[in-house]
């Protein structure tokens, strides 16, 4: 059954009414709207970009990890495959846990934070306090336990996303950070299944008519999964228009350029670990070791944009990204 909810947001006499259903939210008068948004429900956290509904944070009990699910374009086209959340008609079902925008590992300590199985085999990132949000900066924070499947809790997973708007793009960046807080060292194996992951409308699927290019000029899945790069972009014909979602790599992160979990089928996994799982070469080891009170960090660019990676220049688009982030 869909969800709908309906928030107030009082702002020079603004009334937002926004609605989980795959169609978006709708505002009486947008030029009065704060730039962001906030609204807490008691498992979720609802994001408007200028009182257009953007995405929302879902971090209840029902899911085994948190995730960002919708996520919509600045002209209100829905990115992400609606499964298992809000189920569209026809579209695939496949990997429960691809939902949206989300983060995960399959190898910490042995224990798999990615698949999620029966309840009493499924590892579970649970957050410690209530998140918390910013609205001047745009931000929301999380600190969450890793959980394994008999409840212990073997460290923390902090993550933090910044929402905002750039002309025509809406911007998500995202921090990601490990930690060793449980007196002893955590160690991430070598895996293709992680770390950051975006599962995207079934229009962007290869078979329906997508394409995916790489910061090395490369197209299609099967030439782009498994390599480096600066970024990725999938882009698609969505509602009668182009539009693509473009991801880039923060130039300060492990084993920059990143490797990249690429399918065609519609997910892609920004995963620095998986390098003997990438390149065949069983010589190598992704495996990275965070040392008892140590901590990881990796920091991601996600932006929205109407047209392909040419015509929303995506490559000037990260020349600016990687300038502001040597700042």
């Amino acid at each position: 059954m869909t969800t709908c909810f309906q928030t107030t947001f009082i702002a020079a006499s603004l009334l937002l009414l926004a609605s989980s259903c795959s169609s978006r939210s709708e505002v009486e008068t947008e030029e009065n709207a704060p730039d962001i948004a906030f609204v807490t429900e008691v498992d979720q956290i609802h994001v408007s970009l200028k009182g257009k509904r953007f995405t929302t944070y879902h971090f209840g009990e029902k899911w085994p990890k948190p995730f960002l699910h919708p996520v919509f374009s600045l002209d209100g086209r829905d990115v992400t495959r609606g499964w298992p959340v809000v189920p569209r008609e026809g579209e695939s079902d496949d990997h429960i846990w691809h939902r949206g925008l989300f983060m995960g590992h399959d190898q910490i300590n042995g224990v798999d934070f990615w698949r999620e199985k029966e309840p009493e085999q499924t590892a579970r990132l649970v957050p410690r306090v209530a998140p918390r949000t910013d609205q001047t900066t745009g931000t929301l924070q999380v600190e969450l336990d890793l959980l394994t499947p008999k409840r212990e809790s073997i460290g923390a997973f902090k993550q933090k996303f910044t929402f905002s708007a750039s002309g025509k793009n809406a911007v998500i960046d995202v921090e990601a950070t490990i930690v060793a807080d449980r007196d002893q060292k955590l160690e991430l194996g070598d895996t293709e299944e992680g770390f950051v992951g975006f599962r995207f409308h079934d229009a962007f699927t290869e078979k329906n008519g997508a394409w995916i290019t790489n910061s090395s000029g490369l197209s299609g899945s099967e030439n782009i999964w498994g390599k480096r790069a600066l970024w990725v972009d999938y882009s698609t014909i969505l509602d009668n228009a182009k539009i693509g979602v473009a991801m880039f790599d923060h130039p300060s992160n492990p084993r920059h350029p990143t490797f990249w979990h690429a399918r065609g089928y519609g997910l892609c996994g920004i995963n620095a670990f998986g390098i003997r799982n990438f390149t065949g070469d069983e010589t190598r080891d992704g495996t990275m070791t965070i040392p008892k009170d140590g901590e990881l960090k990796f920091r991601y660019h996600f932006v929205i944009h109407p047209g392909d990676a040419t015509e929303s220049e995506v490559v000037q688009l990260h020349k600016d990204y990687y300038e502001k982030s040597k700042l």
